[in-house]
């Protein structure tokens, strides 16, 4: 219902463009897309059911690893379809409350993805630095609190942004989001109202999840080393190293995805929205992709199990 020209109220549907600048060639780019994104499923699935069919594997260190493919598998699956969607079947449009709990899911998952990492480089630390003590304090009660923990603080954390987004915005200048699917300052800047409260709390839980998530990460990582580089046996500092290598990959890949498309999306006003819109799909599809590739090839007991059934397979 239009109220001023070129101003409308809180539309019910909104429509998504897709990549601006490259939408005659969107169909194409849905192939590699949907390509990680069979990859992803695929092999995330494998973990879990290798993690979960193997008792020698329900450690702390595999459970945050198999809280990690399921967090991937949800990930991709919250946007991966709709971007199909618009890309292949033309099918831009999506309801304006359904737009804002896709939102929620990308956020919240985002958020445990972040979460699990810290969890993983906690666990390490502990196993490293203090070898004596982690398996009484990396108990199951305790990793049932992480688990939980890390699960309901992005959750909780994202419901103000829907709140706002709800409660404050009502005006819209158009329906047309320049996005694959709904993220915070996406739709935030539709509106015509004043966004800066949207902005700051975005920034905020921004920061409360992801930022002090990274900087515990790095100062776990930075203790596991001189922990290491001042272990006496050659063997022993190897094997200490080589753990942590698969987790310092996917920390490193997530991160730095992040951060650039955090910053070119918020401050690269100068950079043009398809390389936005691109980093933003990349962040959410390439660490499905490449955790279990990483984990697959880098961890000893789960390599052999995924080479113990390519073996049965073939001889089958």
């Amino acid at each position: 219902m239009p109220v001023t020209n070129g101003t409308m109220f809180m539309p019910s549907v909104l429509t998504f463009i897709g990549i601006p600048g490259l939408e005659t060639i969107q169909c194409w780019i849905g192939i590699p897309f949907c390509a990680m994104y069979i990859i992803a499923l695929a092999g995330n699935s494998l973990l879990l059911i290798i993690i979960k069919a193997e008792p020698s594997l329900h450690e702390p260190m595999y459970i945050f690893l198999a809280m990690l493919g399921a967090t991937d598998i949800a990930l991709s699956t919250s946007i991966v379809p709709k971007m199909l969607g618009i890309f292949w079947f033309h099918l831009p449009e999506i309801y304006f409350d359904v737009c804002l709990f896709q939102m929620w899911l990308v956020h919240t998952f985002q958020g445990i993805e972040s979460g699990v990492l810290l969890a993983m480089a906690l666990d390490r630390y502990v196993a490293i630095c203090y070898p004596l003590r982690h398996a009484a304090i990396f108990n199951r009660q305790l990793v049932t609190h992480i688990a939980v923990g890390v699960t309901l603080r992005p959750a909780i954390l994202v419901i103000p942004c829907l709140l706002l987004i709800k409660c404050r915005l009502k005006f819209y200048r158009t329906k047309l989001i320049s996005h694959t699917y709904c993220e915070h300052m996406a739709l935030v800047k539709l509106a015509t109202e004043d966004v800066s409260i949207n902005k700051f709390y975005g920034l905020l839980g921004a920061f409360i999840v992801g930022g002090l998530d990274f900087i515990l990460i790095s100062l776990s990582y930075v203790q596991i080393f001189i922990t290491v580089f001042h272990l006496p046996q050659k063997e022993a500092r190897l094997k200490a190293f080589n753990t942590c290598v698969p987790h310092i990959c996917v920390f490193f890949q997530f991160y730095l995805l992040a951060f650039f498309s955090f910053f070119t999306h918020r401050s690269g006003s100068y950079i043009p929205s398809y390389i936005h819109i691109t980093l933003s799909n990349l962040y959410l599809l390439v660490p499905p992709f490449f955790n279990p590739l990483v984990y697959g090839v880098k961890t000893k007991h789960i390599k052999d199990k995924i080479s113990w059934l390519i073996y049965c397979s073939y001889v089958l």
